[in-house]
């Protein structure tokens, strides 16, 4: 859950970095180059209005998105026309003769990215995200979650809803081949625990309709999962997406190999990350309330349900899952035993553990390596038989 954020110090030896094996998994960019924020002039996102002339990147949802009018415009314009919307649907910036479009090699299909953000992540924070898979001509839309809906009276119910109409209208484009007569496939990136359940919901939804469970290529799980129904994780997510804490100083370096510099990085790293004032009050406050509020009969029963849907019950294609020993709203432990559980149950596993990046911010901390790590992730999906 929820932001970038450390709570609590942690020990130089907590933070080494660990590698679960990646099988054959070769790394794409051996020599990353030191840290680079992509530039959001490369290119601008669109979203609002897609064309409705037949085009192989035409919008899947125009009936709930701002449109030129169709048949099947049966419902008035949706969140998504401004960039704090719930559900963005971004269009790739895709040319034949771009070598990037080719990533995903199935060229029977078309792939779709579902974005599911972390607590508190907003359409801007999942932008540079989305423009990765857009860059590599693939489609992508971006769902976000504000904590205030998730504290409701309700406590999440309405949450629930807004899932599940997004997965009936998946569910309903997914049943349609391309123009061009490719079909639709689909692939999730979920991050922390709230994107994770809401996969869970989605996939929930799908429970009768194998034939949609049937075209998901892949999952990818950014800083998550932790599969028990834990106080003192959901405080953490929430006091991070409260408090929007942001990392003070930048990890090492991609490009740099070198045990002193980490040293003196994990040194400083330790004194800076020390709980603030608002995380010393804020936090046992919150431990406090979800030790109640989870053990709420409805509550519970809801949250047991989606985990072990995504515990037991995942579809048969390959996942990846991508953490790190730094981070202190879902411990690397919770991570590596789900990861082991899912081999157990004979489920393809890939992972890697970033080692020093906090929570969901490995992308920003190795954009190089977390990109090359999704491009190789990608190209398995596309050749991986789904059973």
């Amino acid at each position: 859950m929820e932001a970038s954020v450390r709570l609590l110090t942690y020990t130089a030896a907590g933070l080494h970095r660990r590698n679960l094996p990646l099988s054959s998994l070769p790394l794409l960019n051996p020599k990353p180059r030191p840290l680079v924020i992509l530039s959001q002039s490369r290119r601008t996102l669109r979203s609002a209005t897609f064309p409705s002339s037949p085009s192989p990147f035409s919008s899947p949802f125009s009936h709930i998105f701002p449109s030129p009018p169709e048949p099947l415009s049966r419902t008035p314009p949706s969140l998504n026309s401004f960039e704090g919307a719930s559900i963005q649907w971004d269009h790739p910036n895709f040319s034949l003769s771009n070598a990037k479009a080719s990533i995903f090699s199935d060229k029977e299909s078309v792939l779709t990215v579902v974005l599911l953000g972390w607590l508190g992540a907003s359409q801007k924070h999942l932008k540079k995200y989305a423009e990765m898979y857009n860059l590599r001509g693939i489609k992508s839309v971006r769902f976000v979650v504000p904590p205030v809906e998730v504290l409701g009276l309700d406590f999440g119910a309405n949450v629930e809803k807004k899932v599940k109409k997004l997965a009936k209208e998946i569910a309903d484009w997914c049943s349609e081949n391309e123009t061009d007569g490719r079909e639709r496939h689909l692939m999730f990136h979920t991050f922390s625990n709230t994107g994770w359940l809401v996969y869970g919901v989605i996939l929930d939804s799908w429970k009768s309709r194998e034939d949609i469970i049937g075209k998901i290529r892949g999952c990818i799980v950014d800083s998550g999962p932790c599969a028990e129904i834990s106080p003192e994780v959901w405080a953490a997510g929430f006091c991070a997406a409260f408090l929007k804490k942001r990392r003070p100083l930048e990890p090492p370096g991609e490009s740099r190999d070198n045990s002193k510099l980490d040293s003196i990085f994990v040194r400083n790293y330790q004194n800076a990350t020390r709980p603030s004032i608002g995380e010393m009050v804020l936090l046992p406050l919150l431990r406090k309330f979800f030790e109640v509020l989870l053990r709420w009969p409805d509550v519970n029963r809801r949250l047991r349900k989606y985990i072990s849907i995504l515990s037991e019950n995942q579809p048969h294609c390959p996942q990846l899952y991508l953490y790190s020993s730094a981070d202190k709203v879902i411990p690397a432990s919770y991570v590596e035993e789900f990861i082991a559980h899912q081999k157990a149950l004979g489920r393809t596993v890939y992972a890697h553990d970033f080692g020093l990046s906090p929570h969901v911010d490995h992308f920003r901390s190795y954009p190089h390596l977390y990109t090359a790590k999704v491009e190789e992730y990608l190209k398995l999906c596309s050749t991986a038989v789904v059973s």
